[in-house]
């Protein structure tokens, strides 16, 4: 019977196409920003694809990045990022502090640093 699933797979993949449940590579969809007070900022990102939470917090850090630049600061600091899947699409809802010099806390990003890292990986920002 494995043999049977096996070929079956490797069939598919011959055929072109990926079989089923195969991973593809996730697909930055949108990000809307909602300024919450003058510092703490809502990044909502949706995904699809082979996205998962890991790609949700990282689209959101690249936005809440950019978005620091924009507004004339160098950091910032998650305070939270929730992720959910529905019907293979990703939805995030993160929080982040931005500001002018290193704020408090373990959870910490240098805005430009951050940036350069994420066109590096090809993920969108703001």
């Amino acid at each position: 019977m494995r043999g049977a699933v096996a070929i079956a797979l490797l069939a598919g993949c011959a055929a072109g196409g990926a079989p089923r449940g195969a991973v593809t590579e996730p697909v930055h969809v949108g990000i809307e920003t909602r300024l919450l007070d003058d510092d703490l900022t809502q990044f909502l990102v949706e995904m699809r694809g082979g996205a998962g939470p890991e790609d949700v917090d990282a689209y959101a850090r690249c936005a809440a990045a950019q978005y620091a630049l924009i507004r004339g600061y160098a950091f910032a600091r998650q305070v939270r990022t929730q992720a959910a899947e529905r019907g293979g699409t990703w939805f995030g809802d993160a929080v982040y502090v931005i500001s002018p010099g290193l704020p408090r806390g373990a959870r910490t990003i240098d805005a430009e640093v951050t940036v350069r890292d994420c066109q590096a990986r090809g993920i969108p920002t703001v």
